[in-house]
Formats: C-alpha cells, structure tokens, sequence
C-alpha cells in the first residue's frame, strides 16, 4: 500500500484498539458493565477491521494476471466494504441486543473506578489515533472539506479510518456517560440506555462507509481536477485536435483507465496518426501519473456526425466537451 494509502493512520488506530480493547473487557469483568463489553466488542471489532484494510492493501500489490489483466487495485475496495459490514454486524447490531438485554434486567455497577478509568484512557488513547489520521488525511485532500474528502477519496483506507475514529470517541463519550448516569442514579439502565446509543452510532457509520465503499467498487471516474489535465494533455492543436468523448475509471485507488476518441488530421497518414498517439499517452502520463492504462482511438471530426450522433454526456462517464462523433 502506498503512503496514500494510509498505513501510518491504520497501524496507529490498530495499535490504539488493540490496548483498548484489552482494557475495556478487563474493566467489564470487574464492574459488569454492559456499556464496558459493547465498547470492548467494538475496539476488537475495529482491530480487525485495521487488519482487514492491512490485508487488503497487501493484496492489492499483486501482479496483474491473465485472467485479472487490471491487476488487483480493487482488493482495496472490497476490504474497506467488508469493513462496513464488520461494523454493522460486529459492532452495532450486538452493542443493540446488550442495550436491551441491560435495559430489560438492570443491575448496577460494580467497582465504579474500573469503566471510568478505562474510558478515560481510551479517550486519550482515541484521540492520538484520530490525531494522526486527521494529519495524513490533510496532506493529500487540499482544499476539499471533511465532507467532500470522505466522499470523493478514491483510496478507502483514510475515511474509514476517520470514521471509525470518530465513531470510537463518540461511543466513548456516549459509554461514560451511560456509566456516570447509572452510578449517579443507582439505575443501570442509563447504562444500558448508553449501549444502545453506541450501536445506534455504529450502524450510522457502517451505513455511510458502506455507501461511499459501494460507488468505489461500482467504479468511479478521476476525480474533476484529473480530468482537466488529461483533457490538457491530450490536445496539441496540430496532430490531435480535439477529444470527441473521454471516459475515464479508477482500476484501484493509484490506477486510472483512460479511454479517448480523439480527432486527428484528415490528411495524417498511419504512421503520424501511430506517432500522435504515442505522444499523447506520454503527455497524459506525464500529467497525471496515475492514468497507467490508456486506450486512445482516432477519428475523423465531423460535425455532421456529431449534431445527428447521440450526446455523450448523457451516457455514463459524461463528455469532456464536444459532442458526437462516428
């Protein structure tokens, strides 16, 4: 997995959830509380979810096959989709089924300092993970907002990572205060009021991961800025004259498929034609160095053919401009 990818954010909140993990069950069998076990089920489940993106990236590096000539970019997105169902599942669904198994048969908490202590050090331990996933996502998603980033990544690892964070210490916050509530009141089914909410949170969050994990695996184009610079690179003005229409996908979070049909000179002849080509790829590349497969077509512009021809940007991947074609 490249730098992009994350890595740094990942081993961090694994090695984070690891620690909690550990700590949360040891504090729910001191005091019995159901917020404590919920929380320690959904460190573990982070935990692996971390290993899950690890393996993925590993994957992800084979070499491309005969029968996966594209490589296997998109091992990526199917971790980070398993992830999601991890969450949902794991996390959420069993946080919910101890909430209401706490709320229907209520007992108080045993030797308070054990889930107050813990938690505050899963606080701590949270925010240096979530610290350092917010300091590598902001070297590589500019002016974007949180948002947009989360939306239009084309690497997964860095927004799951974020939202699991994020997930992690809200739940925590929603756990002490299930826990203070249920000490304070000597009612424990705050507590189990508290582990409801968390898996309320989680299946939110496996929802929206599982969501933007989709669209990445149905496959996405480059992102708006790529494609200017594909669009700049690949007119000169003298052998190509323009792009009649351009789709464009991602084959995996640092891979790009480009198809073109380009216009070139009524009068080239093959080998200039050959010759354009192959320097349009060169500058394509040179533009954005992601764009490793590239299918250029060409063709002789008609603007007949493009006002009785279909508009390309009606069709999926949209048009970069001029419409039609042959």
């Amino acid at each position: 997995m490249s730098a992009s990818g994350g890595t740094k954010a990942i081993v961090a909140a694994l090695a984070a959830n690891l620690a909690i993990a550990v700590a949360k069950f040891v504090a729910f069998i001191f005091s019995g509380s159901s917020s404590m076990l919920a929380e320690s089920v959904h460190s573990l489940a982070d935990s692996g979810n971390q290993g899950l993106l690890l393996l993925g990236g590993k994957k992800a590096q084979r070499a491309a096959t005969p029968q996966h000539p594209f490589g296997y970019g998109r091992e990526r997105y199917i971790y980070a989709f398993l992830v999601s169902i991890v969450l949902f599942s794991v996390g959420g669904m069993f946080a919910i089924y101890e909430g209401y198994e706490k709320i229907k048969e209520p007992h108080a908490i045993e030797h308070w300092y054990w889930p107050v202590g813990v938690l505050v050090f899963a606080i701590i331990a949270e925010t240096f993970s979530f610290r350092t996933a917010i300091k590598e996502s902001n070297a590589i998603r500019g002016k974007q907002s949180w948002k947009e980033f989360v939306r239009r990544a084309k690497a997964p690892e860095l927004p799951v990572v974020l939202l699991e964070d994020l997930g992690a210490l809200v739940g925590l916050i929603l756990a002490l205060g299930g826990v203070g509530l249920a000490l304070a009141t000597g009612d424990g089914v705050w507590d189990g009021i508290g582990t409801l909410c968390i898996g309320v949170l989680l299946i939110l969050i496996a929802i929206v991961l599982a969501a933007e994990t989709k669209s990445l695996l149905l496959g996405e184009s480059a992102g708006i800025e790529e494609v200017a610079k594909i669009e700049d690179a690949v007119v000169d003005g003298d052998s190509v004259t323009r792009i009649i229409h351009m789709r464009t996908l991602h084959l995996g979070p640092e891979e790009l498929l480009v198809a073109a049909k380009i216009g070139v000179r009524n009068e080239a002849t093959a080998a200039e034609v050959a010759t354009a080509i192959n320097a349009a790829e060169e500058r394509i590349r040179a533009a954005v160095p992601i764009a490793r497969v590239i299918y250029l077509e060409p063709d002789i512009y008609s603007e007949a053919a493009a006002k009785a021809g279909e508009n390309p940007a009606k069709s999926p991947g949209g048009s970069t401009g001029d419409s039609g074609g042959h």
